[in-house]
C-alpha cells in the first residue's frame, strides 16, 4: 500500500518512461529518448486534474501509463493504494476494469467494423459482465437516446459528437473508478466541443468520478479542471489549483503558455514577453 492521503485515488511517484533509439547499422541501442522523466502527483477522489503542455512533451505516453496502455522504465502508479506499474497478465486484466481512457480521435478509436452495440459490449465480454441492459444505460447517461436508435449503426452513420459520446459509453459501461481522457474534445468542431465537455462534468459529479484531463488548451483546463499540472521536456515544471496556475504563474513556460492564450478582441494589444 502507498502511504499518505486515504482521499487518494492516484499517486504517481518518479514515473520514467524511456523509449530506446537504436543505430540502424549496428542494430543497437544508441541512445534512450525520454519521454516521461521522474515525474510525481496526486489525484483525489472525484477530482479533476489537467495535464497541459505543447505537443510532444509527454502529455499521452503519460496517460497511457496510467492506463496501463505502456508499461513504465520505473516509478510507482498507485491506484487506490494498489501500485498497478508491475502488474501483467491476469493481473492487469482483472485490476483494467477499475481504469478506462477516452482516446483524443473518435474516428481512429472507434473499429469502423464494429456496431455501437459491438463496440460497448467488448470491454463488458472482456471481463465476463456483458448485460445489454448496461449497455442501454449507458447510451442514455451520454445522451443518445433512444437507444435502440443507435444500438446498430456503425461509425460512419455517427456525427463527432456521437462518436465521442460512443467511446465516452464504452469507457463508463465497466463502472471504472479512474478515467484517462486524451484530449477528448480537440478533434470535434467548435459548436459540439461545449457539449462533450459538459458531459463529462456531469459524468463526474453523477459518479464521483476521478480524471485526469490532458489538453493543450489552458483555458479548456480552468474549465474543466481542479488542479493543473504543467509538463515540459517529460517533466512536470509547475503544479497547483487551477486559478492560482492561470493568475499567478510561477515557471517561465507556463507564463509562455498563458502568453500564447488568444485574447478574444481583434484591438487588443498584449505586450511581447521578455525572455
Amino acid at each position: 500500500m502507498s502511504p499518505g492521503n486515504l482521499m487518494e485515488m492516484v499517486k504517481v511517484e518518479h514515473l520514467t518512461k524511456l523509449f530506446p533509439v537504436r543505430n540502424r547499422l549496428l542494430l543497437s541501442i544508441s541512445s534512450n529518448i525520454r519521454a516521461v522523466d521522474d515525474i510525481s502527483f496526486e489525484i483525489e477522489r472525484g477530482k479533476i486534474l489537467g495535464l497541459v503542455g505543447e505537443s510532444g512533451c509527454g502529455k499521452t505516453t503519460t496517460a497511457k501509463l496510467l492506463a496501463r496502455l505502456l508499461a513504465p522504465t520505473s516509478g510507482n502508479i498507485y491506484i487506490k493504494g494498489e501500485d498497478i506499474a508491475g502488474l501483467k497478465r491476469k493481473g492487469l486484466k482483472k485490476f483494467r476494469k477499475n481504469i478506462q481512457m477516452i482516446f483524443q480521435d473518435p474516428y481512429e478509436s472507434l473499429n469502423p467494423r464494429f456496431t455501437v452495440h459491438s463496440t460497448i459490449a467488448e470491454p463488458l465480454k472482456a471481463q465476463g459482465l456483458y448485460d445489454i441492459e448496461k449497455i442501454h444505460d449507458s447510451l442514455e447517461v451520454v445522451g443518445l437516446t433512444p437507444p435502440k436508435e443507435f444500438l446498430f449503426r456503425y461509425p460512419h452513420e455517427l456525427s463527432g459528437g456521437q462518436r465521442q459520446r460512443v467511446a465516452i459509453a464504452r469507457a463508463l459501461v465497466i463502472d471504472p473508478i479512474f478515467v484517462v481522457a486524451d484530449e477528448p474534445a480537440s478533434m470535434l468542431d467548435v459548436s459540439i466541443r461545449a457539449g462533450v465537455l459538459n458531459l463529462l462534468l456531469d459524468l463526474r459529479e453523477k459518479y464521483n468520478l476521478t480524471l485526469l484531463f490532458i489538453t493543450h488548451d489552458l483555458a479548456v483546463a480552468r474549465y474543466m479542471c481542479d488542479n493543473i499540472a504543467v509538463m515540459y521536456n517529460g517533466k512536470i515544471v509547475e503544479m497547483g489549483d487551477a486559478e492560482a496556475v492561470i493568475k499567478n504563474p510561477e515557471h517561465s513556460y507556463t507564463k509562455d503558455l498563458l502568453a500564447a492564450v488568444p485574447i478574444p478582441n481583434p484591438k487588443a494589444r498584449r505586450e511581447r514577453r521578455k525572455r
